[in-house]
């Protein structure tokens, strides 16, 4: 059984400016590299570290695997944010403006990635951690889509997450088992449990 530690990217550039990022690949913000250094402290027996192939979040990994010393990082596109098509690079307020209501709605625009998408593409990059890596502890610097639509897979209820906050995941024999909630920020360890209840 690999244990798989799913967290946000630290703070990009767009993040700063509200921005929804999708796909681009803006980088890390300045503050964002100062809370990837910060998150490794918070990090113990990480057998290694993959992320997903966009810029905020390899960057983060690779801060975090220098400092603990488990690189080099392995990229998978697998673990990429989901594609929001004609909203990215806009803020919310934008989206308000050119897509009237349609946020609220839940009325996704053109090039919008279904659950189902990105479930499967996140299942497949799980399953091949585990065909590397069969037990321990793995870090995956991810993004804030994959997560939420992790735990709305799982049955669970929104809720905001920040910056390298996540979730723990066990994998085992191709099977995904939601644990609980994760921050690799703040005054503790790396455990923030929020749901403690196994889901499968």
């Amino acid at each position: 059984m690999v244990n798989l530690l799913v967290v946000r990217h630290a703070e990009s550039v767009w993040n700063l400016d509200g921005r929804w990022q999708g796909h681009a690949d803006p980088p890390l913000s300045a503050a964002g590299a100062a809370q990837a250094r910060a998150a490794a402290a918070n990090l113990d027996g990480v057998e290694c570290v993959v992320s997903s192939d966009l810029d905020r979040a390899r960057g983060t990994a690779e801060i975090i695997a220098e400092s603990v010393g488990a690189g080099p990082v392995t990229t998978d596109p697998g673990w990429r944010e989901r594609d929001v098509g004609l909203w990215q690079g806009l803020t919310s307020e934008q989206i308000e403006r050119d897509f009237p209501g349609d946020l609220a709605t839940g009325n996704y625009p053109a090039g919008w990635e279904s659950d189902a998408s990105l479930i499967e593409r996140v299942s497949d990059a799980a399953r091949r951690i585990a065909d590397r890596v069969p037990s321990g502890d793995v870090l995956v610097v991810s993004h804030a889509g994959v997560i939420y639509t992790l735990e709305r897979h799982f049955g669970c209820a929104f809720e905001r997450i920040g910056n390298l906050g996540g979730l723990r995941v066990q994998v085992q024999s191709g099977d995904m088992r939601l644990q609980d909630r994760i921050a690799l920020t703040g005054d503790g360890a790396c455990l923030t449990p929020t749901a403690a209840t196994e889901r499968r």
